[in-house]
């Protein structure tokens, strides 16, 4: 069957050359002109785990209070805030940003309503409130109350009065929210086993639909986002005063920005660096040429499917050009320098013969290699993490194309070229495998110890590492990200939402009669108990005020936390209104109720439920703390609760803190089952490829090696897991492990022709080893191409890779040969 297979190969490929040319270049032209609709993806969900119970949870809190689509403008004149001419340059800032296309409403401290300033009774506050915009206000007051309000203070303006935000409130998209809710309610039906052959049906539709949807909104909000920042590019040129962007529609803008930057910046890079290193390693042309032509039509058929299936790169998948261009550019320079090597030989120089024999030789490594790549990629479905998945599976496609244009363009082009002389090389090589190859003859047991003696050592790095870390250092100190992010946290109560929803007893709740349907409806002796005691609306008395108080204290107290709001503050600010006294039951009943919209909109509804019954504490956390541990805060704030009083059924944490929490978490125990998950694969394939059980375990060796140095190296420098360094250790096994392939099958071919292990070292090193030193220096140096980046774990990702296959090749050309020697 091999051989009918083989026949048939050599049939199509290098009898018909010219006609294989023409289907390929049919082929990928037709799959370039898809490339136009690739798309990108930088949304949240992006960032968060795929099924989090607490991701749903969380976008039912926001349909309840409220969602956090909108951006912060931070505004810092050169005079002083408070002065009639630096507010109206405010209020015009605010009226051109209001013109925005797609921007709903602007918040700012000019329609916050003043309480203080004079301050005002209780009873009227039924009354239209006033605020800066009101003529005749004292702004010296209102200088005061802002600065000393328990919900303006470090929100709309910051301690020092010298910096003040307004939040530009982005258009919803019903459609949109319609399809994830579709979706939503579909996948737990599939999660539950309960989806129907209809169901399932529509939920390809509407997760069709959603996707497209959301590449509109994105490409949109993008759209409103540079809108923005040209409003403020104008303010800031007319004034001179310092303006910064900060939220999630601009971070999820930039970072898009960021993905397209990078494709281009690293496909351009690693293009150029390939032609240098080919230019110096086999100074021809076609040498150069033929390899990139393999590597760059790898790219551009993966780019093309990747926009025939609407198949979107994230932040993770943003290197993919660069990695298939080096993967790819591995597998060229094997099937190359074994052709070379036959051409240098003595004896017939047929081209067909001499391609012949190259494929046939070189097709069983690198079909493994292929392989274990591929696995090494596999393994990272289990993460759980959407972008992390995609890039998995993404990559293995893209490893699939690449094996399959290569071992037809290759062949097929070289058949319709002369035959290059082929020539002797004795350059620098040469003379390294050579001495690699004599060290590992003569100090085969000290190399063997040093292996085992930096694998104690990573050992102990790796019970070092750790997930946390700050979202605010993914990025440079000099993006806007960054330094919007760094302001928020240090100015203005911080960027982080954490919430806590804290609910009402089951028992209190169980007999109550329904709330009033509408405020026309309205009596007192709806809400009051017969005792005219305790309200129907749980929260709204005294009593469970001065609850909800403590909770709010005690998350303020947080050495993390930054601005805390929720019931308790207008409770205060209520009390403030009656020079310090408490709030009576009625009082407590109709303070939210009598409430005009522009205040109820911001100190009422936004923190408690409609029935009254269950409170919403917001805490923004100081994401640019050094001393955050995000698990360590959200396992104190649940103790904390409970010791207050609150049953695990009574209270529930939200926000992106706990998602963001949610997905780092997960890293752990993502890292173990992926590397579990390549290793075992791999070793089964070893034992599978060499049939044998000791030779799979020692190959397996210096790239498990090559792994744990990078882990324990990153435990012992302190860097953190994060989305991209989770994937490094299955990478580099996946990638390195091709050195040992190539390696093993090279010596299980030279060993029998004298039996002589040292012998046949010498000759592995002085053939394959070539082959294995110009493809591991091309990785190398391709992926530390990814340190141009202005995406953080993406430098981490590139430059360490980059060492994993440097300690990887001097493994595979000492540390193996060594244990080759050693255990024969």
């Amino acid at each position: 069957m091999r051989d009918v297979l083989w026949r048939c190969y050599e049939g199509a490929v290098l009898e018909r050359p010219r006609l294989v040319l023409g289907v390929l270049f049919v082929l990928v032209a037709a799959l370039a002109t898809q490339a136009v609709h690739f798309k990108l993806d930088a949304s949240a969900d992006s960032l968060l785990l795929e099924d989090d119970d607490d991701l749903r949870y969380y976008r039912s809190v926001a349909q309840r209070y409220g969602s956090d689509d909108f951006v912060a403008v931070t505004y810092t004149p050169q005079e002083h805030l408070f002065t009639p001419q630096t507010l109206a340059r405010l209020a015009a800032l605010q009226r051109d940003l209001a013109q925005v296309p797609g921007v709903r409403r602007v918040l700012s401290l000019l329609d916050v309503p003043l309480l203080e300033s004079p301050r005002v009774r209780l009873s009227e506050l039924t009354r239209e409130a006033r605020t800066l915009r009101t003529p005749g206000v004292d702004l010296a007051l209102a200088r005061r109350e802002l600065l000393h309000s328990p919900l303006y203070r470090e929100l709309l303006v910051s301690a020092d009065g010298a910096t003040t935000m307004m939040l530009a409130y982005l258009e919803s998209d019903a459609e949109l929210e319609g399809l994830l809710a579709e979706r939503e309610r579909l996948r737990l039906l599939k999660r539950d086993g309960r989806l129907q052959d209809a169901d399932a049906r529509r939920l390809d539709e509407v997760s069709r639909r959603f996707k497209q949807r959301q590449a509109e909104q994105v490409s949109a909000g993008r759209e409103t986002i540079a809108r923005i920042r040209a409003v403020m590019d104008d303010h800031r040129a007319r004034e001179a005063a310092q303006l910064s962007l900060g939220g999630v529609p601009m971070i999820i803008a930039d970072m898009i920005a960021m993905i397209e930057n990078d494709l281009v910046t690293f496909g351009a890079a690693v293009l150029a660096f390939l032609v240098l290193m080919l230019a110096i390693i086999f100074r021809s042309p076609r040498w150069v040429m033929l390899p990139l032509l393999c590597c760059g039509l790898s790219a551009l058929a993966l780019t093309g499917l990747l926009g025939l299936l609407d198949w979107r790169a994230t932040v993770i998948s943003s290197n993919f050009v660069a990695l298939i261009l080096i993967i790819a550019m591995s597998m060229t320079i094997h099937l190359t320098v074994r052709l070379r090597e036959l051409q240098a030989a003595p004896g017939d120089g047929d081209t067909r013969r001499l391609l012949s024999e190259t494929v046939r030789f070189m097709f069983r490594p690198c079909i493994y290699t292929s392989l274990t790549t591929i696995v090494a990629f596999v393994s990272l479905i289990t993460s759980g993490i959407r972008p992390v998945i995609d890039f998995g599976y993404l990559m293995t496609l893209g490893v699939v194309i690449a094996f399959v244009l290569i071992f037809t363009l290759f062949p097929s082009f070289l058949m319709i070229l002369k035959r290059a002389p082929g020539r002797r090389e004795n350059d620098f090589t040469t003379r390294l495998t050579g001495a690699l190859a004599r060290l590992s003859r003569r100090r085969y047991r000290a190399i063997v110890a040093i292996g085992l003696a930096a694998a104690l050592a990573s050992a102990f790095g790796i019970s070092r590492l750790a997930v946390e870390n700050r979202f605010i250092d993914y990025f440079h100190g000099d993006t806007e990200i960054h330094r919007g992010m760094l302001l928020i946290d240090r100015k203005l109560g911080g960027t982080t939402p954490l919430d806590v929803i804290l609910k009402a007893p089951a028992e209190a709740l169980a007999d109550a009669p329904d709330a009033p349907a509408d405020d026309d409806d309205f009596a007192l002796g709806d809400y009051l108990d017969d005792d005219g005691g305790e309200t129907l609306n749980y929260w709204l008395n005294p009593r469970k005020l001065e609850e909800a108080a403590r909770v709010h204290d005690y998350l303020d107290a947080q050495p993390e936390s930054g601005k805390v709001l929720s019931l308790a503050t207008l409770a205060r600010l209520a009390q403030t209104l009656k020079d310090g006294l408490p709030l009576d039951d009625f009082e407590a009943a109709l303070v939210g109720r009598l409430l005009p919209d522009e205040i109820r909109g911001v100190l009422y509804a936004p923190y408690i439920s409609e029935d009254g019954n269950e409170l919403r504490f917001n805490a923004r956390i100081i994401d640019s703390n050094k001393d955050l541990s995000r698990k360590e805060l959200l396992e104190r704030v649940r103790a904390g609760l409970q010791d207050l009083g609150y049953d695990e059924e009574r209270f529930r944490l939200s926000g992106m803190l706990v998602l963001y929490n949610n997905m780092l978490q997960s890293l752990y125990a993502s890292q173990i089952l992926t590397i579990g998950t390549v290793f075992l694969a791999i070793l089964l394939m070893f034992i599978a490829l060499f049939r044998s059980l000791p030779l799979a375990l020692i190959a397996i060796f210096p790239n498990a090696l090559a792994a744990a140095l990078v882990l324990g190296f990153m435990g012992w420098r302190g860097i953190p897991l994060d989305m991209m360094t989770i994937t490094i250790a299955a990478i580099s096994i996946g990638i390195a492990v091709d050195n040992t392939i190539h390696y093993v099958i090279r010596f299980q071919r030279e060993f029998p022709k004298d039996r002589d292990y040292c012998a046949a070292v010498e000759r592995c090193h002085g053939s394959i080893g070539k082959a294995m030193y110009y493809t591991s220096v091309i990785i190398l140096f391709g992926f530390s191409i990814l340190a141009l980046s202005n995406f953080i774990p993406t430098i981490y990702f590139g430059l360490l890779i980059g060492l994993a296959m440097l300690t990887a090749l001097v493994a595979s050309l000492t540390l193996l040969p060594s244990l080759l020697i050693l255990f024969q």
